[in-house]
């Protein structure tokens, strides 16, 4: 029995549905027996349980072969990385009591480094906190998720522009949350041993400027893209209902990565998908 945690978002569908076409067992844990019933019609256990009840989760966790674990972020914590390290120090403490022989982790690309990376800080929390206490961890470590750009895909449907903060013509690595998903759950199958760092991309980088000329096929219209400043991350978050801490934490990020202050520890084992930009976009549109 493998569990799944996050199984209503994206990487995590996609570790359920490779697991399920595999003919594994597997049981999804979600928040409300109703959020869990499309994959119990596909033959998935359904558990609900909190990240914030430790006691559920560790019996969801009980009898795992492996657990693929995520925390999602509440990004209106107005203390967002004291919030988000409490729901990884409890996580933690349920793979602990469970006894789970293995735990199949998303971090981040920059999980490694100790600060100044913005909410990367909290994933590479996580990645101590369960390292201390998991039999077996695979820290999966994906680069900038393809499917950042659907919020912007609205934009560049009505007004033919693609704004970012990232320069238009930086290449930086890109992944697909279902390349994600499946490559966990390929590690999920594969057991764990000890502990494995696995660093991953797409198929190729791709810079901002090509997104919008992917768009722009996609969509059959030109689209070009709109290179934000740095100091309009706050305000742009804050608009999306996040805490001033947590826009702030995306400011640090994104100066990080402008200054090449983030990637990857071990770049000669890059694990690539298969997965590409268009393809991506495609289905996102």
């Amino acid at each position: 029995m493998f569990v799944v945690i996050g199984a209503t978002g994206n990487t995590g569908t996609s570790v359920v549905e490779t697991l399920l076409s595999k003919k594994q067992a597997v049981r999804v844990i979600v928040r409300s027996a109703e959020k869990g019933a499309g994959w119990k019609a596909k033959g998935a256990e359904v558990a609900v349980a909190s990240l914030d009840d430790v006691s559920a989760l560790t019996k969801a966790f009980q009898g795992a072969k492996g657990v693929y674990l995520l925390v999602p972020p509440n990004y209106g914590a107005e203390a967002w990385l004291a919030d988000q390290r409490g729901r990884m120090d409890r996580a933690a403490e349920a793979v602990q009591k469970s006894e789970a022989s293995h735990v199949v982790f998303l971090s981040s690309v920059g999980g490694h480094i100790a600060g100044g990376t913005g909410p990367i800080r909290a994933a590479s929390y996580g990645e101590h906190a369960l390292e201390a206490v998991a039999k077996n961890i695979t820290i999966l470590r994906p680069s900038y998720f393809m499917e950042n750009w659907a919020s912007v895909i609205g934009a560049a449907k009505a007004e033919g522009v693609l704004p970012t903060f990232i320069a238009p013509q930086a290449k930086i690595p890109m992944t697909s949350s279902k390349d994600i998903g499946r490559i966990g759950a390929e590690h999920l199958m594969a057991g764990g041993r000890g502990k494995q760092i696995v660093e991953m991309a797409g198929p190729a980088e791709y810079s901002p400027d090509e997104v919008a000329s992917a768009l722009g096929q996609i969509l059959g219209k030109t689209v070009t893209t709109q290179h934000a400043p740095l100091s309009a991350v706050v305000p742009t978050f804050k608009s999306f209902g996040f805490s001033d801490e947590a826009a702030k934490l995306f400011e640090e990020m994104y100066a990080a990565f402008s200054k090449g202050a983030i990637g990857y520890e071990h770049p000669a084992k890059l694990v690539r998908g298969t997965v590409t930009l268009h393809e991506a976009l495609r289905k996102m549109v």
